[in-house]
This record gives C-alpha cells, structure tokens and sequence, in this order.
C-alpha cells in the first residue's frame, strides 16, 4: 500500500518521528483542553491549573512553530515545486497538518501576553478555547486523509514509491 507523505513522515525512523511529530503535539493539546475544561467550569482564571494550561500552550505553540519551520522548506515546498505529492489527499493531510501552526502559534502569543491583551480573562480563555479547537480539527483531519491510501483517489503514474 502506498502511503501519503504524512504517514510516511510518521512511520521513518521509529518511533521518534511518530513521538516528535504526532505524539507530543497531541498530548500537548488534549492536556490544554482537558485543563481548559476544568478552568472555564470553575472560572478559576488564575490558579495553579490555569499556569499549568499557559505554560503547555506557549510550549505546545512555540514547538510546533518548529515543527512548522522545519517541514515547510524540507518538505511541503520541495514536493510542490518537483510535483512529487501523492494525489489530493497527500495535499490535503500535509497542509492540515502543518496548518496547526495558525493556531498553536497564536495560542503561545495569547498566553506570553502579546496578542489580546486588552481583553477580560474570560474573553482571552475564549480565544484560548477557540485556538485549541481550531487546533485539533486540522490536526484530525490530517489523520484522516494522512491514513488514506492516495492510490484509491487517483492514478500514481511516475511516482517513485
């Protein structure tokens, strides 16, 4: 079965990339969200869970900035310019993914205090709690199309894999 560049990313070098790539982004945002939760229902704007949700989300935004830094001119912009993605989906799994950045970016600005800053606490965990969500449905849908075999959406011709 061939494989989008995405899963190919997540299944060289074992297990370090799935670690790097995929298992530390997503227990950084689920351990937002979950937190998130426990704040926004008990409107504790400012105890120790609320410093625990900022410090994950400024590391979560600043490591896949990194991320994002390293895979746009290593990989996205090399399989566009030599034509090499593997179909549609390829597409849309790898830009998904690295997608992310435009929310967990801004999440790590909202929490070190440089984007929002005139809003109430409330209104900044509302942002907060709408970046984390963005966040989790592009990197859901670069799951799901990365694990579609890219054959069944069109032909391959040419391509080395």
């Amino acid at each position: 079965m061939n494989m989008t560049h995405y899963m190919s990313l997540l299944a060289d070098n074992q297990p370090w990339n799935l670690i790097l790539f995929m298992a530390i982004p997503v227990i950084f945002a689920e351990t937002i969200t979950v937190t998130e939760f426990m704040i926004l229902f008990s409107k504790n704007w400012n105890g120790p869970l609320r410093a625990f949700n900022r410090v994950c989300s400024i590391l979560a935004g600043l490591y896949f900035t990194g991320i994002f830094l390293y895979l746009f001119p290593t990989a996205f912009v090399p399989l566009t310019l030599n034509g090499e993605w593997h179909t549609w989906v390829d597409v849309v799994a790898v830009g998904f993914y690295l997608s992310g950045v435009l929310f967990l970016l801004p999440l790590a600005l909202l929490d070190l205090r440089l984007i929002a800053r005139k809003r109430t606490e409330e209104g900044q965990m509302k942002l907060h709690f709408l970046l984390i969500s963005g966040f989790l449905v592009v990197a859901h849908i670069a799951m799901i199309f990365g694990m579609v075999n890219p054959e069944i959406m069109g032909s391959m011709a040419g391509m080395g894999h």
